[in-house]
């Protein structure tokens, strides 16, 4: 396993029915935190994860917690077998939190209430006004910017970049009208295509503004830890080095854009050579492509991924 490494962690759209089930029944380490994770949210989360229903699932108020929990689930598998440590740890939205605890910075069970309170709140703002992400493919993101202030200057709503997450591939979020707004000025500037997230919410915009205030508070309520390993916050693409800036990037993060490429060169400019993600599917290994074909990446979110890596 030769190269300075990363640990990546997956964000929302990651789960999937099923997801953490081979590594609850082969290591002692996933089941222990599926079953911490039940304890903690009080109720079957575990039951949700490997059976669903989907819809069920798919609610952001179990799917955060969720994808945190098959994370974590597989990072403890790791952490026990792989005598490699990461340079730097980094996660997409949702991931951050994964990756903090990854960094020592986060308890896995305060983690777990905590994104279930993300979920709900981000869920109350989704009621408050209807919005929506899109991904824009194939658009310089200094002409998405520009599209996006000019649907908002149209409509007097909002919509702006929420993920900028590789050359080529950018989600924009807002409220409904003013989105599809956006989407008709990217295809009239030269969009390839434009792909509707399944989701109900604006999340990375103002638009979460409203539930601010209620998260901060959860978040300032929660112990946090100075990072034993160097985090990259979504919001700077620079490293968290105090429970303060910790504090504050998982508050702005709910309104301000993921700046994922961003984060990945910041490594990359750091002598990272090979991308670790850790949680289910492979969503930011694909990404990775688009970012630098020369990085290694690979996915470990399975049995079989875990073993290949450790074999590596």
């Amino acid at each position: 396993m030769g190269g300075t490494q990363a640990y990546l962690f997956p964000g929302q759209g990651s789960q999937f029915v099923g997801m953490g089930r081979d590594l609850y029944e082969m290591y002692p380490e996933a089941r222990a935190i599926f079953t911490e994770a039940d304890d903690v949210l009080g109720f079957a989360l575990s039951r949700l994860c490997f059976g669903g229903p989907e819809e069920i699932l798919n609610d952001t108020i179990n799917t955060q917690p969720a994808i945190l929990t098959a994370s974590v689930a597989n990072l403890r598998v790791l952490e026990v077998r792989s005598a490699e440590l990461p340079a730097f740890v980094a996660g997409h939205s949702l991931g951050e939190y994964s990756a903090l605890i990854a960094a020592g910075a986060l308890a896995f069970a305060d983690a777990a209430r905590l994104t279930c309170e993300r979920g709900r709140l981000m869920k109350e703002a989704g009621k408050q006004v209807a919005g929506g992400m899109v991904a824009v493919l194939n658009l310089n993101s200094d002409v998405l910017d520009k599209v996006c202030q000019e649907a908002s200057q149209a409509t007097g709503g909002t919509v702006q970049v929420a993920n900028y997450n590789s050359p080529g591939q950018t989600v924009i979020s807002g409220d409904l009208l003013t989105l599809k707004k956006a989407v008709a000025l990217a295809r009239e500037r030269g969009a390839l295509k434009t792909i509707p997230l399944a989701v109900s919410i604006a999340g990375h915009s103002p638009l979460m503004e409203v539930v601010t205030n209620e998260f901060r508070q959860q978040v300032v309520a929660t112990a946090f830890r100075k990072p034993t390993v160097p985090i990259i916050a979504n919001v700077t693409a620079e490293p968290l080095k105090s429970v303060s800036a910790i504090r504050e990037e998982l508050t702005k993060q709910l309104t301000c854009p993921v700046r994922w490429a961003a984060s990945v060169q910041y490594m990359i400019g750091q002598g990272v050579t090979k991308f670790v993600e850790i949680g289910p599917k492979n969503v930011l290994t694909r990404l990775m492509r688009r970012i630098d074909r020369r990085m290694e990446a690979i996915s470990v979110g399975t049995v079989e991924g875990i073993q290949m890596y450790l074999e590596s």
